[in-house]
């Protein structure tokens, strides 16, 4: 059956999938959503036996239907290959009789991302090719700390493309900005602002629907595309490795087939976690979902109170992917609870924007029973860390480790033993002084290269390449502007008069 596309708003007219994935949010404003839920078409018995490239298309093919087998698995094979350090590329780590480590930082830029970034410019360009599109496409991104590097990685030279990427200055490690500034490729741009990830974000978006801004790139032969998780080709991929997750636990003998398990989702823009939810709607026996959130929590209070509020202080944390207050792919959920009414989702959203805040439903918590929230302080972040190092030999990052706190907690709470993955977002090597100030270990004067070696001694683990290869290199990017100034920054990268 073709799969359509439609907009969480209700406007405009359904698309193709290669359509969706090249406008990247809807001309209403809204974000793409498929026009029904499609069901696995091979048994999980089947799915245990097949590799994760083989998983990627039979996942995939559900969704982009326009894409021919060829020319999907074509993407699939250039997108998983010897760029990601384990052969595997989602391996499972156990640490007791219940608990699984997902680690999904194999990849170039060593979080999560690169499983779907990795993929997204080859959907991206075969979607051009498909749809006659003349343009250079512009990969328009704000980042809270990883996508930016991943998606800089994915696009960088190639061809038909340019990507620009803002990111908040002051909130991200040191070593996530490194990987930033120092990208090389002849199509990137990297600029700094001095507000937060949202003000990024809520700019883009506002520069992406901006009919002025669009008139000036046509003419000048670009259109924008969108790299963040709001765009399908990043949410789709991103239903794999649920997929093969529970697929790898039959393999193994840990579960049997039709055995319901948990995912916890350290989460902030509410896509790696919406992903888990589509792989339960497509047939994988999930019961709980745990949304896990830092001490900007407003997700915990949504799922708590039926309240979406952003009206509150913003807090930089540890886990900067997380440090978010406008979780843009709640919306897909919010339009699929209130039974696709794009009219309704539209007004919430737009009291968002205004009053910074909306209510849902009470039948439309319904749909939300699936999710179980809650969040970690930084002191507990620091204890689940140290708790999971000392317990199992196991280092976790800070993201990782809200995860790992909120399933104590859920376990605490509700008494629920069912076993548990936990998505391992990024690896701990990104985020080395945190870690090691969790231990004593690090003093504010030193180097965070130092420090990486000091992690590397510490858990025998060899020091990614991903850090090793930016130790030396040279700072590329070193523009900083403040929000108001991002779409002039925009048009100056691309050569274009303001």
């Amino acid at each position: 059956m073709n799969m359509l596309y439609k907009s969480t708003r209700g406007g405009g007219k359904e698309v193709t999938a290669s359509q969706a994935i090249l406008q990247g949010l809807s001309a209403d404003g809204g974000l793409f959503v498929p026009t029904h839920i499609p069901k696995l078409s091979k048994s999980l018995e089947e799915l245990s036996r097949m590799d994760y490239r083989q998983t990627a298309f039979e996942v995939m093919r559900l969704f982009l239907t326009d894409f021919t087998d060829e020319e999907l698995k074509t993407c699939i094979e250039r997108a998983y290959d010897s760029k990601f350090d384990t052969e595997e590329f989602a391996p499972l780590r156990q640490t007791d009789e219940k608990t699984f480590y997902l680690e999904l930082f194999h990849g170039p830029t060593i979080a999560f991302k690169d499983m779907a970034l990795s993929i997204l410019p080859h959907l991206m360009t075969t979607a051009a090719k498909k749809n006659h599109i003349e343009n250079e496409i512009v990969i328009l991104t704000a980042t809270s700390g990883d996508t930016g590097k991943a998606a800089l990685a994915g696009f960088a030279d190639v061809p038909g493309t340019r990507i620009i990427v803002f990111y908040p200055k002051y909130g991200v490690s040191a070593i996530q900005e490194k990987q930033m500034v120092t990208q090389r490729g002849n199509n990137t741009t990297v600029i700094g602002i001095t507000g937060n990830f949202d003000d990024a974000q809520t700019e883009v978006k506002r520069i992406f629907h901006d009919p002025a801004m669009q008139e000036k790139l046509d003419r000048a032969g670009y259109q924008f595309s969108s790299a963040n998780s709001i765009n399908v080709g990043r949410l789709v991929p991103q239903i794999v490795y649920y997929v093969y997750a529970y697929a790898s636990l039959v393999r193994q003998g840990k579960i049997t087939a039709g055995a319901e398990i948990n995912f916890a989702v350290p989460t902030g823009n509410f896509g790696n976690i919406l992903a888990a939810w589509y792989a339960k709607q497509i047939g994988i026996p999930v019961r709980k979902l745990i949304c896990a959130s830092n001490s900007n929590k407003v997700l915990f209070d949504f799922f708590s109170t039926g309240c979406y509020d952003r009206n509150r202080e913003f807090i930089l944390t540890a886990s900067p992917s997380m440090d978010i207050l406008i979780s843009s792919n709640l919306e897909r959920l919010v339009y699929l609870a209130d039974g696709c009414d794009g009219e309704a989702c539209r007004k919430r959203m737009e009291e968002l924007s205004v009053t910074g805040s909306y209510n849902v439903t009470p039948e439309m918590e319904k749909t939300f029973a699936d999710f179980y929230g809650n969040y970690c302080t930084e002191k507990e972040t620091a204890e689940a860390i140290e708790r999971c190092f000392e317990q199992h030999g196991y280092m976790i990052d800070p993201h990782t480790a809200v995860a790992s706190g909120v399933v104590d907690k859920y376990r605490k709470e509700t008494g629920d033993d069912t076993v548990t993955v936990i998505a391992s977002t990024a690896s701990p090597f990104k985020f080395n002084r945190f870690v090691l100030e969790c231990f004593g270990k690090a003093e504010k004067e030193e180097d965070d290269f130092v420090l990486a070696d000091r992690l590397s001694e510490m858990t025998k683990v060899p020091l990614p390449g991903a850090v090793e290869e930016i130790r030396t290199l040279s700072v590329l990017h070193d523009l900083v502007v403040d929000k108001e100034d991002m779409a002039s920054a925009v048009l100056n990268a691309l050569g274009i008069g303001s």
